[in-house]
């Protein structure tokens, strides 16, 4: 057993073996996971390249049945994603302190799986995203999602999980700046087998990403709102780029840029896309708080700055 695994099955601790099952099998065959949820709901085209063993298959999927049967609520959720802004995806890349931040319910809006407790958060693995390479013409490239911290970045590389390799925070940051400009959204992600934890940056389009179009087509709750909304200046041009690049299809243009409030998801890529500066995202009372892992660190007891590159 590889030294990753062995550090996997410490962090799970004295949960079932059935855990320690799924955690392994979720993490090795990552591709096969996805599509095994996916080709129901019919938001794949194309399986795996690589086959994997019949009795691992005939596992995953049982294991995929149970889960994709909870996602339909965020009380039974197990397997879900925060969207984060540009800025608060970069904090969550260049933190350099270990972080213990547990029972999120005021930002992570579930009921299992809401801890942010990062171990070595500098140890990042960026991995071709298991969503695109389900696709026939998927978007490129295909390297953009990346496992954060211990003992998940390890375990994607020692085990060759979708091209893994090492990248710096700086190099993560870049990425996260490139996905940005192209109109994708950032979204962290939860697992019950990651302990309940947050173990993932992934960089989402709407026409690959499992978990977006399981919520623009179907209204799953795999992924929640940032916290924020957008909100437009009255000086607004109707240039209406952002209503193109808008992927929860949130904004029309009539004499200014409207967005309809219900539907945005504050993920900022119409912010980053207004030439004018006119479109801010603002906080959405209604919506669970933002993940701003500055602030958290802040607020909590003890701790009274918050250390990354670049951060105050």
């Amino acid at each position: 057993m590889k030294d990753s695994a062995k550090k996997m099955s410490k962090m799970l601790g004295t949960q079932s073996a059935e855990t320690a099952a799924h955690a392994y099998i979720y993490y090795r065959y990552v591709d096969h996971y996805i599509y095994a949820m996916g080709k129901p709901v019919g938001v794949v085209s194309k399986p795996p390249e690589t086959p994997i063993p019949e009795e691992i298959q005939d596992m995953l999927d049982i294991l995929t049945r149970k889960v994709a049967t909870e996602a339909f609520s965020t009380e039974t959720s197990t397997y879900h994603g925060k969207i984060v802004p540009l800025e608060h995806a970069e904090a969550l890349v260049t933190i350099e302190e270990d972080i213990e931040l547990r029972d999120l319910e005021t930002v992570i809006p579930y009921r299992v799986a809401r801890d942010i407790v990062l171990e070595s958060p500098q140890s990042i693995a960026l991995m071709d995203c298991p969503c695109r390479t389900l696709q026939e013409n998927p978007c490129e490239p295909l390297g953009v999602c990346m496992a954060v911290g211990e003992p998940f970045a390890s375990f994607v590389v020692e085990h060759g999980v979708m091209n893994a390799r090492r990248i710096t925070s700086e190099q993560a940051v870049e990425i996260l700046r490139e996905e940005d400009r192209r109109g994708h959204v950032h979204a962290a992600y939860f697992k019950d087998v990651a302990a309940g934890r947050f173990y993932a940056i992934c960089n989402c389009c709407t026409c690959c990403c499992l978990g977006m179009q399981a919520w623009n087509r179907l209204k799953i709750p795999i992924i929640c709102s940032s916290g924020y909304v957008a909100r437009v200046s009255a000086d607004c041009t109707a240039c209406g780029d952002c209503a193109e690049i808008c992927p929860f299809g949130a904004v029309t243009v009539e004499e200014t840029a409207v967005v309809d409030e219900a539907v945005c998801m504050g993920c900022g890529v119409c912010e980053g896309a207004c030439p004018d500066g006119l479109i801010r995202l603002e906080p959405d009372p209604r919506r669970s708080g933002p993940l701003d892992i500055k602030k958290l660190i802040a607020e909590k007891p003890g701790k009274a700055e918050y250390k990354a590159e670049g951060g105050v």
